[in-house]
């Protein structure tokens, strides 16, 4: 580690600091830029001169200038006349001990610049070494999407400077990625209309990812924390299938959910472990020919990328509709949060701009059909499976779609019905009391004191009789809580359903005693007091009296004289 303060530049500077680094290029871009050390974390500081400075591919338009001329309501019916086309990029960070060409750990929020060495960082006289696990982890991606996998493939350099790219270009693949030709299927939601989706897979490739830009609040300077740089990613490209932000929303999710089955990626977009780029375009309905596509980044939720997918399509659809599509360019527009809308980044740059060519410091990955075959062996039932699976069982889609969502959860029901839980029983005490309980506290579901085996338990102890299924959800609450056993507690708070006929009918008919006017109510028509009743005798019994008994013999009771 090292320390350079520069005050102006001259050719002595210029030949002491790095001649590929992020350190000569900056302060060749940004005369005001300047690296320093910070509690022994080296940042690289550009400092605004008030004047916007427009680094190469960006516009200079204002966030203002870069919305449309006219805002127009767009109606239902205008969007009927055309159709989105969309494609999605998207990022996903491996969860690899070290990073993909050196042996640098990567730990998200570590102290900026703490997990950084001359090799991640691209100093001269470094040699990239690649982690066999991208590799690994590459093959089982582009095996779950079912893609065609490349024996041999190569990495290329893709040149194109940016302050948080240390080495001036990131290594990746270009022409012959090592996973291609794939789809992935998935199941809409049922609030959504429902229905069954194959959206295609270009290419799966494997590359590494860039540093990140700390932007200070007031606007007049940034940091660079080069943790980042390094850390292995798999880029999937979809085919441009899509046609709503609801189905790409849905499509981002899957392979969230896939990566995390698969165990290779935590796939937080809270965290930028999983990152989606989306292409948008919009054509009059009929027209075969694309439309000119516009990439939305900044999206850090399903629910987002759904509405800065959908407010782009009504943005296109308005400009064809005035007669303006000269006004929709290539370029890559930020989605504000804050103003529910789309706004220009920088134009987009061309695959020429690029400048793509094979990596010389790497050698091609060679596979071989033992080595995909172990790993095809390796890999868990994946969502689709699983989803396909519960309907079998007899499951709603509502409650597959539920329970194959987090694989934590798949996995504590399934382990639940192995112990002999009944299947609904058990989908609807995780759906219910439990998704509830795990909300409140913010929990996951691997974290909480119950197993699935005392969920069987409590579910078999409910249906034998032996406790009622209001007794049941308090034994749950503790169980969650603080652990320990359904059997226990039962004996520990005697909390076993009382089924004996004689007993009960004391209760009712102690109550029912206890209570004439109501009685005489219920026997002039206003039968809703059964409720009434029954909840004295449940009361009554805290809670232990058999319920089915109980309403029988309630019935019987107080139709006796009537």
């Amino acid at each position: 580690m090292f320390e350079y303060v520069v005050n102006y530049l001259n050719p002595m500077i210029m030949a002491s600091i790095c001649s590929r680094g992020v350190f000569s290029r900056s302060l060749l871009l940004y005369p005001s830029a300047f690296l320093t050390r910070r509690n022994g974390a080296l940042f690289c500081t550009m400092q605004s001169s008030g004047a916007q400075t427009v680094t190469k591919g960006e516009t200079s338009k204002t966030p203002m200038e870069a919305l449309p001329r006219k805002q127009t309501k767009v109606h239902e019916g205008m969007l009927k006349d055309y159709e989105a086309v969309i494609g999605i990029e998207t990022h996903v960070q491996l969860s690899t001990l070290t990073k993909a060409f050196c042996s640098c750990p990567y730990m998200y929020g570590s102290q900026p610049n703490s997990t950084i060495c001359p090799v991640c960082m691209g100093l001269p006289g470094t040699l990239p070494v690649l982690n066999s696990k991208v590799i690994e982890f590459a093959v089982k991606v582009g095996l779950a999407l079912n893609c065609e996998l490349s024996l041999n493939s190569k990495f290329d350099r893709k040149q194109y400077f940016y302050p948080d790219l240390p080495k001036g270009y990131q290594i990746s693949q270009f022409d012959i990625p090592i996973a291609r030709n794939g789809f992935v299927d998935l199941d809409l939601p049922i609030e959504f209309g429902g229905g069954h989706r194959r959206f295609g897979i270009t290419r799966v490739h494997m590359e590494e990812d860039a540093g990140k830009l700390l932007h200070s609040e007031n606007g007049t300077g940034s940091q660079v924390d080069f943790n980042r740089a390094g850390v292995p990613l798999l880029e999937i490209v979809s085919e441009p299938d899509i046609r709503s932000g609801l189905e790409a929303a849905e499509y981002a999710a899957e392979i969230q959910r896939l990566v995390r089955y698969l165990g290779i990626s935590n796939g937080n977009m809270q965290e930028g472990s999983l990152r989606c780029d989306v292409n948008v375009s919009v054509r009059p309905i009929g027209q075969l020919e694309f439309g000119t596509k516009v990439e939305i980044k900044n999206m850090n939720s399903f629910s987002a990328m759904h509405r800065a997918i959908d407010f782009e399509i009504s943005r296109q659809a308005v400009l064809h509709n005035e007669g303006q599509v000269d006004e929709i360019v290539q370029e890559t527009r930020l989605w504000d949060e804050g103003a529910q809308r789309t706004i220009t980044m920088r134009t987009k740059e061309g695959l020429a701009d690029y400048r793509y060519f094979p990596e010389p410091d790497l050698p091609e990955v060679s596979l071989t059909r033992e080595y995909i075959d172990k790993i095809s062996a390796s890999l868990p039932e994946l969502p689709e499976m699983k989803r396909r699976r519960y309907e079998k069982m007899g499951l709603s889609m509502q409650d597959v779609l539920f329970l194959a969502n987090d694989v934590n959860v798949c996995n504590f029901f399934d382990a639940a019905v192995e112990k002999g839980a009944d299947i609904k029983m058990a989908a609807n005490w995780i759906m219910g009391d439990i998704a509830a309980y795990l909300k409140n506290e913010r929990f996951c579901i691997n974290e909480i004191k119950l197993t699935p085996e005392e969920l069987a338990e409590l579910i078999s102890s409910i249906k034998n009789g032996i406790i009622s299924g209001k007794i049941g959800k308090e034994i749950l609450l503790e169980l969650v809580a603080k652990g320990g056993t359904v059997k226990a507690i039962i004996e520990e708070k005697d909390l076993v359903q009382i089924t004996d006929p004689v007993e009960i009918e004391k209760m009712v008919e102690k109550v029912i005693a206890e209570n004439p006017k109501q009685l005489k109510q219920y026997r002039e028509g206003k039968t809703k007091l059964q409720g009434f009743f029954a909840g004295q005798v449940m009361k009554a019994s805290k809670g232990k009296a058999n319920p089915v008994l109980l309403n029988k013999i309630l019935l019987e009771k107080l139709n006796a004289n009537s």
